[in-house]
């Protein structure tokens, strides 16, 4: 099944951060042989286990940066962050057509930082045409990737008048999302994406998001789509 369309994100300038941004993005979701899955929204899944109820295998997906420019008032202090991808693995039980429960674990590719993520998503009764979803998830971080996003050195706390940072280990975030199909033509359709989260723990106490952010972190996307 090849899915493709393009449409507009809604996002925070940073992970943590106050402020928003909006941006055009393309959607692709591609599924072969239900085997393989990539797609813009959920990355990369490669099902090696492919049982009834479990499935599991290759987990790859893509983590936003953040640049000097997007950090605002912050930048030149506080470190830009290039893009990275993650790699790793998954395991997503199927308990029934409607309800999973699923973790993956992936490791930056171009660094140190691993990242742990429990989900549930449940495809909620179809309203006619209309299909729509809510997904449950937990994330934490090790202690390199906790302190790349969150830390603050000394020297760097020192420039913004705040505490150094040095968090290590532990929960970075929790999201609710809800996502919604509505059908135009037998082909095509808008999807809508709306996700809810909350920082927690050494990730939400950090002051780059006590001082200069905030704990709520919110996402709105919505796109045009085409269907095979």
């Amino acid at each position: 099944m090849l899915t493709i369309g393009a449409g507009l994100q809604r996002q925070g300038t940073w992970l943590g951060a106050k402020g928003m941004r909006s941006e055009a993005l393309p959607y692709i979701d591609v599924e072969w042989a239900n085997h393989v899955s990539l797609s813009t929204v959920d990355g990369l899944q490669v099902d090696f286990i492919n049982g009834h109820v479990l499935h599991g295998g290759i987990y790859g997906d893509y983590q936003w940066g953040r640049t000097r420019e997007e950090l605002g008032a912050l930048g030149g202090t506080v470190t830009a962050l290039p893009p990275r991808f993650n790699l790793g693995g998954y395991l997503e039980w199927q308990l029934t057509d409607q309800f999973d429960l699923g973790t993956n674990l992936s490791h930056d590719i171009n660094g140190a930082g691993a990242y742990l993520s429990v989900y549930a998503e449940w495809d909620l009764p179809s309203m006619g045409v209309v299909e729509h979803s809510l997904q449950l998830r937990w994330q934490a971080l090790n202690a390199s990737a906790m302190n790349r996003n969150f830390g603050l050195s000394p020297g760097q706390a020192s420039a913004l008048n705040t505490e150094a940072w040095d968090p290590g280990a532990g929960s970075e975030l929790a999201t609710l999302e809800y996502d919604v199909f509505v059908p135009t033509s037998l082909h095509t359709g808008v999807a809508l994406g709306l996700v809810y989260g909350r920082l927690l723990g050494k990730a939400g106490n950090s002051p780059l998001v006590t001082r200069f952010g905030s704990r709520r972190q919110l996402s709105e996307s919505l796109a045009f789509v085409y269907h095979l």
